[in-house]
């Protein structure tokens, strides 16, 4: 499965933010032992950048955070058809439609993420976390 991975999950596992930081951290766990393809986008890199330094206060560690997530997620190019598609598309917030164009162009399963209602519209099935690690537990028994 090809799954990419929303901004607001990394946050999540990264800084330990409630509802789903449990199962943000399972899936950094399953990137780890790349149980699944996963991906987060070029543009969430620099979204995550920003949010990591803001929360920690130090450049150096966000720096750090960027080049280990590398290690566990695919980047996905957002190309200038994605942000084409997204101001027509059916998903009314633009990065998010953003990140759903992106999806689909990279024939996505799905996208994981903390906030299911804005990728409603979606051309790829958005699944909250927990969804998410359900369906890996039942392919793996």
């Amino acid at each position: 499965m090809k799954i990419l991975v929303d901004t607001n999950i990394v946050i999540d596992a990264l800084t330990g933010r409630e509802p789903f930081r449990e199962s943000a951290e399972q899936i950094f766990l399953l990137a780890a032992n790349q149980i699944e393809d996963l991906y987060i986008t070029a543009s969430s890199a620099a979204d995550i950048y920003y949010l990591a330094r803001k929360h920690f206060h130090n450049t150096e560690q966000s720096k750090n955070i960027l080049s280990k997530l590398y290690q566990l997620f695919a980047i996905l190019d957002v190309t200038s058809k994605d942000c084409q598609d997204a101001l027509v598309s059916e998903v009314k917030d633009y990065e998010n439609a953003v990140i759903s164009c992106c999806a689909k162009r990279n024939q996505m399963n799905y996208i994981v993420t903390g906030n299911i209602k804005k990728y409603k519209d979606s051309r790829v099935k958005a699944l909250l976390p927990d969804e998410f690690i359900k369906i890996i537990s039942q392919n793996e028994e």
